[in-house]
C-alpha cells in the first residue's frame, strides 16, 4: 500500500505585527524619557543602601565640590516661581538689576555657583555654556557671605509663594573634606534649619 506523503508546512512567523509593537514601545520611550541635565558642578556622592527619596517640591539643592582645587558651593531651587522671587529679593539686598526676561531664563537654569554681581553674565549664556564657564561658587566668606542670603531668601519666597518652609538637600563629593560640609551645615543651624537631607548614591547591600 503507497505511503500518504504528508504536506510540510512553512515554520516561518510573520513577525509584522511584534514590529509594529516593538517600535510603538520604543516611540513611547523616547517621547516620554527625562533626559539628564549636565550637571555644572559634577560630584561622585558617597554610597549609602538607604533608599529614602528626596522631596517632589519645594526643595534647595547645595551642592558641594573641588573648583580649581578649591571648595565651592553652587546652589539650585526647584520651583520656578520662587527661583524667580528669590532672585528679586537678592537683586534688592546686593543693588543688582534683573529684568523680567533675566528671570524667565534663571527660573529655567540649573544650578550656578557665582558671586550675585556676575550672574547677570551667567544668565545669558546658553545651557552648554554655563557649563564651561568655569564657575567659582558662591561666596561664603565672614565679609561676603552670598550663600547665607541665598538660603534666606530662597526660605522667605517659599514662604510667600507657596506657604510652606523649604527643605534642603546638601549633596557632596565622596572626597571632599568633612570641614567644608559641617560649614555648610553650620550656616543652615544658624538660620535654624536642623532638618535637612544628604544625597547620596545607592549601592547593593552585601549579605
Amino acid at each position: 500500500m503507497a505511503k500518504i506523503k504528508m504536506k510540510k508546512k512553512s515554520t516561518s512567523t510573520d513577525m509584522t505585527a511584534m514590529c509594529d509593537v516593538a517600535f510603538l514601545l520604543l516611540t513611547f520611550f523616547i517621547l516620554t524619557a527625562t533626559a539628564k541635565v549636565p550637571e555644572v558642578l559634577p560630584v561622585d556622592t558617597p554610597q549609602s543602601t538607604v533608599q529614602t527619596k528626596l522631596p517632589a517640591e519645594n526643595l534647595s539643592t547645595l551642592t558641594i565640590g573641588k573648583v580649581d582645587g578649591k571648595n565651592a558651593v553652587f546652589f539650585d531651587l526647584q520651583d520656578r516661581e520662587v527661583r524667580k522671587r528669590t532672585l528679586e529679593l537678592m537683586g534688592e539686598k546686593y543693588g543688582v538689576q534683573f529684568s523680567d526676561d533675566d528671570k524667565e531664563k534663571f527660573a529655567l537654569m540649573e544650578s550656578f555657583g557665582v558671586p550675585i554681581q556676575s550672574l547677570k553674565q551667567i544668565i545669558d549664556m546658553k545651557s552648554a555654556d554655563r557649563n564651561k564657564a568655569g564657575q567659582p561658587g558662591i561666596p561664603q566668606d565672614s565679609l561676603d557671605n552670598q550663600l547665607k542670603d541665598w538660603v534666606l531668601n530662597a526660605r522667605r519666597a517659599t514662604r510667600d509663594i507657596n506657604d510652606k518652609d523649604l527643605q534642603f538637600a546638601i549633596k557632596g563629593d565622596s572626597k571632599e573634606q568633612y570641614p567644608a560640609i559641617k560649614k555648610v551645615m553650620d550656616m543652615l543651624q544658624d538660620q535654624k534649619v536642623n532638618n535637612f537631607s544628604l544625597v547620596t548614591g545607592l549601592r547593593g547591600k552585601n549579605f
